[in-house]
């Protein structure tokens, strides 16, 4: 059985509602998918964690409408909330990292300006960036089911991110002496620290270790920015959270 199509509105859901499907969803379902009239799509709104089946109920040049019929149950919450602060990369290589890491569960993504990173972004620019990096991660759940949407915080640097001193930081260093299997399980979070294309400088590494994150590896070969991220979630998920 084919699944219905499934997309985020960021719109308050509840059975017996019938709501106005927003411009970008209704484009894609009147004129990609072609829907018509009775057709069953699935909606969610990224923050209470439910699925919603719906009905359309008028498909038409100027609405496309459902009506909500049920509410799947709430998605569980991860053993293992995963963070991860990216350097910025170019263009392709970024979106892969942020698209694989919300399939493989990361719940929150910080993107970093680093002093290899080679994209340069004004503060217009930026926010057109994060517009479409949000975008990607929408996109990313509608696809694997995921019911939440990870958290796409703003653009910082690297140094003044890490004033923030958050918890259980593992930076991702190739030449790094521990293995991420050695450093024993977190207790219920943890954020890898990921570099762009380069890595990091050996002065970032430094304030890493002066902040009190530990350096790890992911295994003898050097990978690449758009992968490193992608193995260390997959690895911790194995390791600790919910591909157990």
């Amino acid at each position: 059985m084919v699944r219905p199509p499934r997309n985020w509105i960021p719109l308050s859901l509840a059975v017996g509602d019938e709501i106005q499907l927003p411009d970008q969803v209704a484009h894609h379902v009147r004129q990609v998918l072609r829907m018509k009239q009775d057709q069953e799509i699935i909606l969610f709104n990224g923050a209470d964690g439910r699925d919603y089946r719906a009905s359309l109920v008028q498909v038409d040049r100027k609405v496309v409408a459902a009506r909500i019929t049920s509410a799947s149950k709430t998605e569980p919450r991860a053993p293992l909330s995963i963070r991860l602060a990216l350097g910025i990369s170019r263009g392709e290589r970024m979106d892969l990292a942020l698209q694989k890491s919300v399939e493989l569960g990361v719940e929150q993504i910080t993107p970093l300006f680093t002093e290899r990173t080679q994209v340069k972004l004004s503060a217009e620019r930026q926010k057109k960036r994060l517009v479409h990096w949000q975008g990607i991660i929408i996109s990313a759940c509608e696809q694997c089911g995921r019911r939440r949407l990870p958290i796409l915080l703003p653009a910082q640097s690297y140094r003044q991110w890490l004033e923030h001193k958050e918890e259980n930081i593992l930076l991702l260093d190739p030449g790094a002496k521990l293995s991420l299997a050695s450093i024993g399980k977190p207790e219920s979070s943890l954020c890898f620290l990921s570099g762009p294309e380069g890595g990091f400088s050996s002065g970032e590494i430094k304030a890493a270790l002066v902040a009190g994150c530990p350096l790890v590896r992911l295994g003898p070969r050097v990978l690449r920015t758009e992968t490193a991220p992608l193995a260390a979630i997959a690895a911790a998920q194995t390791l600790w959270g919910d591909f157990l």
